[in-house]
């Protein structure tokens, strides 16, 4: 059985903006919705799937505004202490990092995210105490946000900042002799709030991460 960890935040939950955007309260698609799900319907029998997603976690951040830790650079290490032995860790952070309060450039954004490979690489996690492999997944870019005031001041210049990220992603990977894939190049936000995923591309992200980790062999 091999162990597949996915970490992420409200995407890798499985945020559904539809569903939210008339409740008091996150609503969760339903877990064979969920990229994560897509996955492990791909993949099959011999692969365990987990599903480590937490709505507004950004890279390496907390946010001041939350009730509990949003940063990953805290949690990272406890869940890898806590699932191990991991194969590979499919990392996809960073969408939350470009709220304006934080006021962070694109790369160091991606920097971020590799702090994270980094943490990864160095822990001994994977099986036979060695470290896990990883597949850096590059966010998709947010939407167009003026027609929605509110979030375009949450999250100034968030389309322009995030079409900057494939290229600031890939150098990672590549620093970090690590597998990547851009998501960019496979799905498009929801419309209806231009950061979360439809069901639809949630379907396409699982099925295109299952190819990379497939030839990950």
């Amino acid at each position: 059985m091999r162990t597949i960890l996915c970490f992420g935040d409200s995407n890798t939950w499985g945020y559904d903006p539809t569903a939210t955007s008339i409740s008091p309260f996150p609503i969760r698609y339903a877990p064979e919705v969920r990229w994560t799900g897509v996955l492990a319907r791909e993949l099959g029998a011999g692969f365990r799937i987990i599903e480590e997603g937490q709505n507004g976690r950004t890279t390496v951040h907390d946010d001041p505004t939350a009730w509990a830790s949003r940063s990953g650079r805290a949690h990272l290490p406890v869940v890898l202490e806590s699932h191990k032995p991991i194969d590979i860790v499919v990392l996809m952070l960073g969408t939350n990092d470009l709220k304006t309060f934080f006021n962070v450039p694109p790369q160091d954004i991606a920097n971020g995210a590799g702090v994270l490979v980094r943490l990864i690489r160095e822990s001994d996690a994977g099986p036979d105490g060695k470290a896990p492999r990883v597949l850096l997944v590059c966010p998709a870019a947010v939407g167009d946000f003026s027609t929605m005031p509110d979030l375009d001041a949450r999250v100034a210049n968030g389309r322009a900042k995030s079409l900057q990220f494939p290229k600031h992603y890939a150098a990672i990977a590549r620093l970090h002799g690590v597998e990547f894939l851009n998501a960019q190049e496979v799905i498009t936000p929801s419309p209806v709030d231009g950061i979360h995923f439809d069901a639809p591309a949630h379907e396409k992200l699982g099925k295109a991460i299952a190819v990379s980790l497939r030839a990950m062999g």
